[in-house]
């Protein structure tokens, strides 16, 4: 079902499914919204949030969950002990979702200069923005809000742009980052912040926020376990054919040797021009099973053999990123990663 977008197109923006500034709809981290709301109600907010946890689990969905409360009461006292349910047909609402209220700024992935598409990185560019943007005087002397989606995705002149801002912020200032790895922010910025984990969502609130969002989308058991909690990954999986770019992907580490034609049946799949969607999803899986594995030898105490898997992860990631960048031969990339992640086994 399609819907009349508000909100600009971002870079990892779905067709036909809402951006998270433009639906209303929380599901799960009830305890740590309830935690938030509190702490705003008594004046011990901290001036600045880290909301970490994997892709699509709803991180952005409560950053602006958050902002709208705080724009809607902009005296503390005055405030809710829960999060403001939100009005969709209210000025706020529709302000925040074209990107038109005065006190929240929203930074994310700048559209590229030439070309279409997005850049790889948050920019130091974008990152002025928050200077320009505090300078002014609030319009209603409540708290001014500044999002930053994903903080893990700045480059490191953005890093130690924004950190400048962390060191003094104005008064009555939030800045909510959102983080996909805790482990790829300077720790002198994760340092500054107050962290907030979010969990990946339970298959009772997976199939309450699919039926929110996109009524009609397949909510089968078999999806659901292979989204892990998140309604990106089965929002993608369901409308771009990312299930099946999982499993081929699986079948392939799991054969006792390295599928040459294999590999390049998936290339051809996910690498053509109007393929940019499934070429994500691949990249996106390909990482996880990086993570995944030096994560579970790090849990089993193998810290060498955790330490060269994670140096591998990091690889594939700044292999995706130049692929990205200097606009090379995704065909190939993807060829080169899976021979890389079968090698690595």
């Amino acid at each position: 079902m399609s819907f009349e977008r508000v909100a600009s197109e971002r870079y990892d923006t779905i067709p036909d499914i809402p951006e998270p500034v433009e639906h209303g709809h929380l599901f799960g981290h009830s305890n740590e919204a309830e935690d938030l709301a509190h702490a705003y109600r008594a004046g011990k907010f901290h001036h600045a949030l880290v909301l970490s946890g994997p892709r699509g689990i709803g991180k952005a969905t409560l950053a602006f969950r958050l902002a709208y409360h705080i724009l809607a009461h902009p005296d503390p006292a005055s405030a809710s002990e829960r999060l403001t349910e939100v009005d969709t047909g209210s000025t706020l609402f529709r302000l925040m979702a074209q990107g038109a209220h005065p006190s929240l700024i929203h930074l994310t992935r700048p559209v590229a200069e030439r070309g279409s598409g997005f850049k790889s990185a948050v920019t130091v560019d974008e990152v002025r923005r928050v200077g320009r943007f505090l300078s002014m005087t609030s319009h209603d002397g409540g708290y001014r809000v500044v999002i930053v989606d994903a903080a893990d995705d700045m480059n490191r002149n953005a890093a130690n742009a924004l950190l400048k801002s962390l060191e003094e912020p104005p008064p009555r200032t939030l800045f909510v980052l959102i983080v996909h790895s805790i482990g790829r922010m300077l720790p002198t910025i994760r340092s500054r912040c107050q962290l907030v984990k979010l969990k990946p969502l339970d298959q009772h609130d997976i199939v309450r926020a699919l039926r929110a969002i996109s009524p009609g989308t397949d909510s089968s058991d078999s999806l659901i376990q292979r989204a892990g909690g998140s309604v990106r990954d089965a929002l993608l999986m369901t409308h771009f054919g990312g299930l099946d770019i999982a499993d081929a992907v699986d079948a392939m580490m799991s054969a006792s040797r390295f599928d040459v034609a294999a590999a390049y049946r998936i290339a051809d799949a996910v690498g053509g021009r109007d393929a940019t969607v499934q070429f994500q999803l691949f990249n996106e899986h390909v990482a996880s099973i990086a993570e995944a594995r030096a994560r579970s030898f790090g849990e089993a105490g193998e810290v060498e053999t955790a330490a060269r898997l994670a140096a591998d992860w990091a690889s594939i990631r700044q292999q995706m990123r130049d692929t990205d960048t200097y606009n090379l031969d995704k065909r190939q990339h993807v060829v080169s990663l899976l021979g890389s992640l079968c090698g690595a086994r």
